[in-house]
């Protein structure tokens, strides 16, 4: 990508004194030991440079180091838990950019069970607000694999997904008002939880996934629901992905708005977080092609009515012979247990070698027949590959990981076939009708390929209101869209591939 000079060193010393001068010693670093830690994404594909490492402590510390950074031409990465899946929060390796964390803000401001809101600023970690609505007697409802550490602030910059989006939604339906600063230094109060408000454009919903390309979540206010009662969750035996879909919408139908989660799993993915966690055990005494994950929950019904409903729709299943075998969770521990089956498989897919992870959604109903299509396609294209597909059946995201041939080197294959591997596989999402990104954002890991299949409409708006809110580029350059030199030579090469 086309990235700015480094500025003169002169010119990085000033900036640095002053913002020293502004944050303290707490909050700003250059020290390599406290740095470097933070320069390397979570998946270990991405590794850049920076100025400093600042750690403002408040909204007004963020937008006066903005100003200072915009004085400057300083490019600035915002950074939450560096917990991200697109490298969406690691700098380039020019050395430009200045790594923005916003871990020190990490205040639960209020928690208002009358309201049923939250007010947090960006670096509260998930968990810890998932645990200060459960003391409050409510909850939050969004959850995910990486909970103790992803913070609010990237949450709602990647729009993060997780397992309940099927009853809840996405982040963007839990944010009820934000705060942000802006690449002027400027800070838009979106805070009001208003139900209702037709003053124009909705400017919380703009922020909401850009990625901090358009400016730099602060604080948030959010939904909090009543606490469950009940909770009741099965692990299901199934011999097909279709027979998973189909059993799907007759969960729907027999528990309505307790449904909660439905994860598939397939035989491969079980069998290697059973082989990477000693401890871990199969629900099932046999093995199946597939599995299915159930959750559901409500704040009416206890525990021991829900495991009744369940029990009784998976009776159903299981005489129709859509089903194998099930068994439902004894109590919270067992419930837990299942869970951690699931969370665990990117951990033990990764420990398997190589692999390149696709985070994609095609509609619910095509689903199961785009696996079955693009599983098998993209093991001829590149033999010795393995495809492999799990997750969020019911909102249509699947993570679609490639693992790599035997003796494939770490590091090296990624950046050689693993390459042409993501480009086959978001050809054919495409093609079904589907995104290349369901929930992780498309950071730098998908830049490029976002602009060669993305709708060009689409990328030119998205690219103006870019330029008219960060003129300069200085808010996450590169991230999400690519940079404007990059982005116009891709403009040209899809006008001359149409010719």
């Amino acid at each position: 990508m086309n990235h700015p000079p480094p500025p003169p060193h002169v010119q990085a010393d000033a900036f640095l004194a002053e913002a020293a001068a502004l944050l303290g010693v707490r909050g700003l670093t250059t020290d390599p030991e406290r740095v470097d830690a933070w320069l390397t994404d979570w998946r270990g594909r991405y590794t850049g440079r920076a100025l400093a490492l600042a750690s403002p402590a408040s909204t007004a510390e963020v937008a006066a180091l903005v100003k200072l950074c915009a004085a400057h031409g300083v490019p600035i990465v915002p950074q939450g838990g560096n917990s991200g899946m697109a490298g969406g929060a690691t700098p380039d390796a020019t050395g430009t950019a200045i790594l923005l964390s916003l871990r020190r803000m990490d205040r639960i401001r209020h928690v208002d069970p009358a309201t049923g809101q939250a007010v947090c600023e960006a670096g509260v970690i998930l968990q810890s607000l998932h645990d200060a609505a459960d003391a409050a007697g409510l909850r939050f409802p969004l959850t995910l694999g990486g909970k103790g550490s992803a913070t609010i602030g990237g949450l709602i910059a990647t729009n993060a997904g997780g397992t309940q989006v099927l009853r809840h939604g996405t982040m963007r339906a839990q944010v009820l008002g934000l705060e942000a600063v802006l690449a002027s230094g400027e800070v838009l109060d979106l805070m009001t939880p208003l139900k209702k408000d037709n003053r124009g454009f909705d400017l919380k919903q703009l922020l909401i996934g850009s990625e901090g390309t358009l400016g730099i979540v602060t604080t948030a206010c959010l939904r909090l629901l009543p606490a469950p009662i009940g909770r009741a969750t099965a692990w299901v035996g199934l011999g097909g992905i279709v027979d998973a879909r189909t059993l799907l919408r007759q969960m729907e139908r027999a528990l309505g708005e307790a449904l909660e989660g439905f994860e598939v799993v397939p035989a491969h993915c079980l069998a290697s977080v059973l082989a990477h966690q000693p401890t871990a055990r199969a629900p099932l005494t046999e093995p199946h092609e597939w599995n299915a994950l159930i959750e559901c929950v409500s704040p009416s019904q206890d525990s021991a009515a829900l495991r009744e409903r369940l029990e009784a729709g998976l009776g159903t299943a299981l005489e129709q012979g859509l089903i194998a075998d099930a068994v439902i969770a004894a109590n919270d521990t067992q419930a837990e247990a299942f869970w951690a089956l699931r969370d665990g498989i990117s951990a033990a897919e990764r420990a398997l070698g190589p692999a390149m992870q696709h985070d994609i959604s095609v509609p619910v109903e095509k689903m199961p027949e785009f696996i079955i299509a693009a599983a098998p396609a993209i093991e001829a294209a590149f033999p010795g590959t393995r495809a492999v597909a799990f997750g969020h059946l019911g909102d249509g995201n699947v993570h679609f990981h490639v693992l790599a041939p035997e003796g494939a080197v770490r590091g090296v294959w990624e950046e050689a076939d693993g390459k042409d591997v993501s480009a086959r596989v978001y050809d054919l999402v495409t093609e079904w009708g589907g995104s290349i990104s369901a929930e992780h954002g498309i950071g730098q890991m998908k830049v490029e390929e976002l602009a060669r299949l993305h709708d060009p409409v689409a990328l030119a708006l998205m690219a103006q209101v870019k330029a008219a809110l960060d003129p300069d580029n200085l808010l996450n350059p590169g991230k999400l869209l690519l940079n404007p030199p990059a982005r116009e030579a891709a403009r040209l090469a899809r006008t001359a591939a149409k010719a």
